[in-house]
């Protein structure tokens, strides 16, 4: 059946390449390539360049904000490294609120919409559930709305009564399906989807390898580590510095930015290893998997943070097996369910600099097993991880989430 799908967001590439929202560019175009119209609501931002339609999904962002300082809403804006909601958070949310509301009800009456689509439970998922109640309602949920929805009670309220309205619900990993049954999620009516991941944009590039390393300043025998991410404390970065002095000669290059910036740089310094860290801000989509062909080794050392925060399923996991470089990472949310140790890449403890240091010596020491897990994980991803694959499964969620909507109340 084809389907007219309103996707209530708070994040989505801003423009072709942004590293914010990297996974819902995606979902929307490959939902769109299997038939169905997609209509993305979303806030406006000033760095938004996107076009009215692109690739099949129609784009809808709606100003809340009356003054620029209150543009906070969505697009990794709104928490202070992650762990709490920012006060300009605070008063620009029910404008947002109201705003994102009245755009998904006007989108849903105009193109008449057959299906609701709401991404993070809070506050997409309660924003599609009430802007077009009498439709079936799908929502997906990505990592940090379950986490707000843990630890405040207006929002654990809202996101009950949205499970309640859901007709299907999916996580990017078993972890977040656990922690939404145990917020009002039903059981029956819930799945763990996995992301997929772009092999064309990450992929093994010997001239993309010695363009970026030229470029850092290093010749072919310097081992380079990559690391990918927000600098919040939930990614683990300040493990990673740690790690970096019991790894003879290193460089360790992290891409993103964060509230954490000047921390992490403090600790580099503390730890005598600045001039061996290099932070490289926000880079593009293109950027970053040339970044990582570059390196000798990926690491994605995410955490549990000490507020209970954790990523459901980092994009640079899955983005690092399919560039083949070799992978060492945690089984922090849901990577443990993605990575098979000694196959695919390598699992150490969490908040553990040794370890990762340890695993980072061991890929160096041993180049062929390095190859061997690079190449595997690729296949893996190759196999399992295609964006095609990930539409048919929200695909499945759109017929279920009609049947339960059609079903006597």
């Amino acid at each position: 059946m084809r389907h007219v799908v309103v996707m209530v967001t708070t994040s989505y590439p801003r423009f072709p390449g942004d590293s914010v929202g990297t996974f819902m560019e995606p979902i929307a175009r490959s939902v769109a390539a299997r038939g169905h119209e997609v209509h993305v609501v979303a806030p406006w931002h000033p760095l938004v360049t996107r076009g009215l339609e692109e690739h099949g999904v129609r784009f809808h962002f709606y100003r809340y904000a009356p003054v620029r300082s209150l543009n906070v809403f969505g697009y990794a804006a709104a928490m202070r490294a992650d762990v709490s909601l920012r006060g300009a958070a605070y008063l620009a949310a029910p404008l947002a609120l109201a705003a994102g509301w009245r755009a998904a009800r006007k989108i849903a009456r105009r193109h008449h919409a057959t299906m609701m689509h709401g991404h993070w439970v809070i506050p997409g998922g309660v924003t599609a559930a009430y802007a077009a109640p009498h439709l079936p309602l799908v929502i997906s949920l990505h990592g940090s709305d379950v986490y707000v929805a843990e630890r405040l009670a207006p929002a654990r309220v809202a996101a009950r009564h949205a499970f309640a309205r859901a007709g299907y619900v999916t996580a990017c990993s078993d972890d977040l399906a656990r922690r939404a049954i145990a917020l009002g999620a039903a059981t029956d009516r819930i799945e763990t989807v996995p992301y997929g991941v772009d092999t064309a944009r990450f992929h093994p590039d010997a001239n993309a390898r010695s363009l970026r390393r030229r470029e850092l300043g290093l010749d072919d025998s310097t081992p380079l580590c990559l690391a990918a991410g927000r600098l919040v404390h939930k990614k683990g970065f300040e493990y990673l510095i740690d790690a970096v002095p019991d790894v003879p000669g290193l460089v360790l290059a992290i891409v993103g930015e964060g509230t954490l910036s000047e921390v992490l740089r403090t600790r580099a310094e503390a730890q005598g290893v600045a001039s061996r860290v290099r932070f490289l801000g926000n880079q593009t989509q293109d950027r970053v998997g040339e970044y990582f062909a570059a390196a000798d080794v990926i690491c994605a050392p995410s955490v549990r943070d000490d507020s209970g925060n954790v990523d459901g399923l980092p994009n640079v996991v899955l983005e690092a097996m399919a560039s083949g470089t070799p992978l060492v990472t945690t089984a922090a949310g849901g990577i443990g369910a993605v990575i098979q140790h000694e196959r695919t890449g390598l699992l150490v403890a969490q908040r553990d600099a040794r370890a990762l240091a340890d695993a980072i010596n061991r890929l160096l020491r041993n180049p062929a097993e390095a190859s061997d897990l690079g190449r595997a994980a690729r296949a893996e991803v190759e196999r399992s991880f295609g964006w095609d694959r990930v539409a048919a499964r929200f695909e499945n969620a759109y017929g279920r989430a009609l049947a339960f909507n059609s079903s006597p109340s």
